[in-house]
């Protein structure tokens, strides 16, 4: 007695992200708190001429580089970095407004590949635009919520591409090593 069998074709399914996890919850607050922290004590210790990293904006950028968030998300990332730029001395409330753009700019800036050889730079590129989209806003808004001088533009203009400089490397120093952390591709 013969039998046959017959071969089924095989279909690989894929499921599209329904967004943000509970482990990427955990990330972003993880990589927020840390930036706080890094913010308050290494901060203040490092300052070449009135630059310092933004260790918040470099968190967040990390972060949106990670997870991948939708627009409305990474948007969210921006408010909850804004709230917790709050805990620190300075303008209130002007950096909600500020770094939600630098967030947004930072989940669309993400979506581009830019290589150069076998480098990938797009997290340096997108965390240094992110960085200087916030940091013009922020002092935009001082200049228009505050009444303070034209001057005031020009004289922060030095200090916000330092900042973006520095959160550059740090962003791109630390991307690839939590990447492989996290076990991503």
């Amino acid at each position: 007695m013969e039998t046959t069998q017959t071969m089924q074709k095989r279909e690989l399914k894929t499921t599209e992200k329904k967004g943000i996890t509970v482990r990427d919850f955990i990330l972003i607050g993880v990589l927020l708190a840390a930036g706080a922290v890094l913010k308050y004590f290494v901060g203040s210790v490092i300052n070449i001429g009135g630059v310092k990293p933004n260790f918040i904006i470099a968190m967040y950028c990390l972060g949106i580089l990670l997870i991948k968030p939708k627009l409305y998300e990474g948007a969210a990332i921006g408010i909850l970095a804004g709230a917790v730029c709050q805990f620190f001395p300075g303008t209130p409330y002007l950096n909600f407004l500020s770094e939600l753009a630098g967030a947004i700019v930072m989940t669309l800036m993400i979506r581009l590949v830019i290589n150069i050889g076998k480098m990938n730079l797009t997290p340096a590129i997108a965390t240094f635009v992110s960085t200087v989209v916030s940091g013009a806003l922020f002092v935009s808004f001082l200049i228009i919520f505050l009444n303070a001088s034209a001057s005031t533009l020009v004289a922060y203009i030095p200090i916000v591409l330092g900042t973006a400089v520095i959160n550059t490397v740090i962003v791109q120093v630390l991307y690839v090593p939590l990447k492989l952390a996290l076990k991503q591709e």
